[in-house]
């Protein structure tokens, strides 16, 4: 693999990348394909931003790997979906050019890189509705052998968080969760174990974790990969501090690297993919809602630097629409070392029968089993900072809860860290959690009579198809509703942080930013989650952050190497006019 030790010499180049997550490294990795000089700058020292700790999945309508997977997908399909969805919230001009350009996309990163997906035959769109879609549209990366990267860059790949790492430092896929925890169950279960974690012992005899890569981390680690083959330069630790203009056009970058300030000119123009809005503080206070500022799920070194060197030469920005950020509600804890444990409740408890959530009055907000993004809203929009999981102990020994893993093992150790409240009653829960006692016990039996007839009449959980899929299919007559059994009862406080960005800068369907007009500012280009959303705050399905960042580094990178063919007409209905919401920093 080529080395960066050169790369201080460098001084002008056709296109310049700020920021070396999903979006940043694609637009980098096309360029060079399409024949620019490129070279990509990343703030930190590890590539992957968000994406690295994500779970990697990339929703892009309509590809030919769908078609592999035998589930094929159309984009007419995906189109009706999202105008349902995202209805006349605006951005659909945006939307209709990720439609059009995503099946090219992934086929031209399937064709002349590492970079490697499969369609998920079974990972429902988060909501119903036409054209919304059971498998196809989420696309996982491939599994990656980090040793490929040779030790030095497989140090560069920023590793997942702590807490989804198995022995402290082995990554772990969904489906192999059952073999692990329960070895001895079968011959399978026990060969899988010792395959899994056989390869990750010889693994730390040489590396600082494991070298088998999923999820988000497969898909930094191939990125990588291929802008090593590409011989792309990777200026880590340099991150982008001020733009260069000259008679209205971008013309390049001031840079802060480990040897001070340096410029780089551009000759295309610069791309700013910096991670969006995560901790920066100004944004945070302005627009996010009371309870929601002071965590996020983003690296701390996400501070809106794009935002921040845009909007200083007069670059638009967008308040996100129906929020200013994509939500997960997580709970945490504070490790002996001083750290912060934090657990997104995505998909492995909410769903599953026997759990309910209740507000400060002990009284039930939301279906438990929508997808995060929307239990969190439901928290914002009611107040209900900090919510409480509640479970009983055959629930948290079946599903586990949190950062209690099934089977309960570690139980222990979470009650003496105050991760979770335990009481012999629910009268005595509710007075621990903070809540009427008789408003809790009238919950759960509204709940469990729920449970009993199989239709929850008061939010609907289990009525959606990605409710019962998420949910327990050996559980009757409805996958998501059990009832709360004997105590011991156990409580979760969680609480909404924001995964991604959705306020952002305002953009074309080039990826161009728009100025306070309305207007392209020559020379600079946005993806990721520097880049407005285009789902405009709503949350359509299963890696609608990824799939975007990904589409649209490709459009960037192909319109300032002139290989993008212009955009397909589209429904009249979707170009008309759109009213867009902006904020000033």
């Amino acid at each position: 693999m080529p080395s960066d030790r050169n790369s201080q010499a460098i001084e002008e180049v056709d296109l310049l990348v700020c920021g070396a997550g999903a979006g940043g490294m694609t637009a980098a990795l096309v360029a060079a394909l399409e024949g620019l000089d490129v070279v990509l700058c990343e703030k930190t020292a590890q590539a992957g931003g968000t994406t690295s700790t994500s779970g990697g999945t990339t929703w892009v309508p309509g590809t030919h790997l769908s078609e592999q997977a035998g589930v094929p997908d159309r984009v007419e399909d995906a189109r009706a979906f999202l105008e349902a969805v995202v209805a006349n919230r605006g951005g659909a001009r945006l939307r209709e050019a990720f439609l059009a350009s995503g099946r090219d996309a992934i086929a031209d990163l399937d064709r002349r890189t590492d970079v490697k997906f499969v369609a998920a035959a079974a990972h429902p769109d988060y909501l119903d509705g036409p054209g919304a879609a059971y498998g196809g549209r989420a696309l996982a990366p491939v599994t990656f052998d980090g040793r490929r990267l040779g030790r030095a860059d497989f140090d560069r790949v920023r590793p997942p968080r702590r807490e989804f790492m198995g022995l402290g430092g082995m990554m772990v896929g969904r489906n192999e969760l059952g073999a692990l925890l329960a070895p001895f169950a079968s011959a399978a279960h026990l060969r899988d174990a010792i395959t899994i974690v056989g390869r990750y012992v010889l693994d730390r005899l040489r590396y600082r974790r494991g070298t088998r890569l999923l999820m988000g981390n497969a898909l930094v680690a191939r990125l990588l990969y291929s802008l090593r083959k590409a011989k792309v330069p990777v200026l880590f630790e340099t991150g982008v501090r001020e733009l260069l203009v000259e008679e209205g056009r971008v013309v390049g970058a001031v840079l802060s690297g480990p040897a001070g300030p340096r410029r780089i000119r551009a000759r295309k123009g610069v791309v700013l993919a910096t991670g969006g809005v995560g901790w920066n503080r100004k944004i945070r206070e302005r627009l996010f809602p009371a309870g929601t500022r002071d965590y996020s799920l983003a690296p701390e070194t996400n501070t809106g630097d794009g935002a921040d060197v845009a909007t200083a030469i007069g670059a638009r920005f967008e308040d996100g629409g129906d929020s200013p950020a994509l939500w997960m509600p997580c709970s945490s804890y504070r490790r002996p070392d001083g750290t912060l444990a934090v657990w997104p409740h995505i998909i492995l408890d909410r769903a599953k029968p026997g759990l309910l959530a209740v507000n400060a009055a002990g009284r039930r907000f939301v279906n438990e089993s929508d997808s995060y993004h929307d239990f969190s809203m439901e928290q914002i929009s009611t107040g209900a900072i900090p919510a409480h999981l509640v479970c009983d102990a055959a629930f948290m020994r079946r599903y586990g809860m949190g950062m209690v893993l099934p089977g309960a093992s570690n139980l222990p150790a979470m009650l003496k860290a105050g991760y979770v409240t335990e009481a012999r009653t629910l009268a005595e829960l509710a007075e621990k959690i903070g809540c009427d006692p008789q408003a809790l016990a009238e919950t759960v039996d509204a709940y469990n009579r729920a449970a009993a007839a199989g239709i929850d009449e008061a939010f609907g959980r289990g009525a959606s198809v990605v409710n019962r899929f998420n949910g327990d299919p050996a559980v009757g007559p409805n996958p998501c509703l059990g009832p709360v059994g004997a105590g011991p009862y156990y409580a979760i406080p969680v609480r909404p942080a924001d995964l991604a960005s959705s306020a952002g800068l305002a953009g074309d369907e080039y990826g161009r930013v728009l100025d306070e007009a309305g207007e392209p500012i020559a020379g600079l280009y946005a993806c990721g989650n520097d880049l407005a959303s285009i789902f405009r705050g709503t949350y359509p399905g299963p890696g609608t952050t990824i799939g975007p960042a990904v589409v649209f580094g490709w459009r960037v990178a192909r319109h300032a190497a002139g290989t993008l063919n212009d955009m397909p007409e589209t429904p009249a209905d979707t170009m008309k006019d759109e009213r867009t919401n902006h904020a000033t920093l």
